[in-house]
């Protein structure tokens, strides 16, 4: 095991997703912990290659349902094709707001409200558009004894990432979930300044209108 990461507990967890084997990490960098949640699948993929979502810590879309966001509906979305076809949902704590903290991503809200977008707000503050690190995802990957994913994804710096820390991504796997009239601009922001590969026609609610 890489001295990045410490394991502690492992344990079953039964959610309205299905059940999941849950192995608990330290990261002995930064202190987070950090949960591998492992899919029971009838049917594993063909070729051994699993299905995986490195997802971040987010609070307010996760247990506060913000509409600012689509992380809780991207985590949900994750958890339920895991649990049907296998694989990980790794959930990477210490990573609320791309990295720079729960308070300064509100700090960085209050800015959106006068008008900055989502990057323009976090370097106002004197922080990165995107402070994360995948080190120890990529270790507990190896621990786990995977070295290719299907990546559940629409960032190419995370696949750049893993790649960087030698996990193979054999294929990106989109998950285009969550999008509504609130975060239309967060996520137009993410398409044209982040270059996340997003699909942007009519939103979810023009949809069912």
């Amino acid at each position: 095991m890489s001295d990045e990461i410490r394991f502690e507990v492992e344990t079953n967890i039964p959610t309205e997703h299905g059940l999941f084997g849950v192995r608990a990490y330290t990261d002995t960098v930064t202190g987070d912990e950090h949960l591998a949640l492992i899919g029971h699948p009838t049917v594993a993929a063909a070729d051994g290659v699993p299905l995986v979502r490195l997802h971040s810590e987010c609070l307010t879309g996760e247990a506060f349902g913000s509409l600012k966001c689509e992380c809780g509906p991207q985590l949900h979305a994750a958890m339920d094709v895991v649990a049907e076809r296998g694989g990980v949902v790794l959930y990477l704590r210490g990573q609320e707001g791309r990295g720079i903290g729960l308070v300064n991503k509100l700090r960085a809200y209050r800015l959106q409200e006068e008008g900055r977008d989502t990057v323009d707000a976090n370097l106002e503050l004197g922080l990165p558009a995107d402070a994360r690190d995948y080190s120890a995802a990529a270790a507990i990957l190896r621990d786990l004894g995977i070295t290719q994913v299907r990546l559940l994804t629409n960032n190419p710096l995370k696949q750049e990432a893993l790649l960087a820390h030698g996990i193979e991504v054999v294929e990106r796997v989109p998950l285009e979930v969550g999008r509504n009239e609130i975060n239309e601009g967060y996520l137009r922001t993410k398409a044209e300044r982040m270059g996340h590969l997003l699909h942007l026609g009519a939103t979810e609610d023009e949809q069912d209108a």
